[in-house]
């Protein structure tokens, strides 16, 4: 019917639908995302449970616990812990949790869930895992949890870094006994 000249009354006007071609996304899905320092990072949509903005009065402080760990949240009857991915990753700069809401990815492997608060979110993007190349300056304090990187060129077509997390070995590091 929409196809159909006579759809539009009234008019000489020829409906004639404008075929793009439907591309498929090149590569795996992937959630972009930034520290407080600016560093770029991305996970595997793969790994994620949930991204959220977590109001900062519902994350639970914990004493005594790892100074990794902000607090608990809880997660739809589940609680769940919720670690500060810059000062897991030794950024920097600090996270800053006086504001209303903290961005919050909740990873999950083998039915252990982790929230990871972050600076800001960034985009999923379906990024190219032939691409991905293992650099020679990542910081030693971050190569157990990163799989590589890559170089993408940002909307002014300046060259970034962009690194691929282990979510896995996030989850299962010793650095959260400490």
């Amino acid at each position: 019917m929409i196809g159909t000249p006579d759809f539009f009354t009234g008019s000489d006007r020829v409906f004639t639908p404008d075929l793009q071609e439907i591309q498929t996304p090149e590569g795996e899905l992937y959630l972009r995302f930034f520290l407080p320092s600016g560093d770029e990072f991305a996970l595997p949509a793969t790994g994620i449970v949930e991204v959220m903005q977590q109001a900062t009065d519902r994350i639970t402080p914990i004493p005594n616990a790892s100074p990794l760990l902000l607090g608990t949240i809880n997660l739809r009857g589940q609680v769940i812990w919720v670690a500060d991915l810059g000062q897991f990753l030794g950024d920097p700069v600090v996270l800053n949790t006086d504001r209303a809401e903290i961005p919050v990815i909740a990873i999950e492997e083998q039915e252990i869930i982790l929230g990871l608060a972050i600076e800001q979110l960034g985009e999923m993007d379906w990024l190219d895992v032939e691409q991905l190349q293992m650099s020679t300056n990542i910081p030693d304090r971050i190569v157990p949890f990163v799989k590589g990187e890559w170089t993408v060129k940002d909307d002014l077509h300046y060259a970034q870094i962009l690194r691929l997390l282990n979510y896995v070995a996030i989850l299962r590091s010793a650095r959260w006994a400490a």
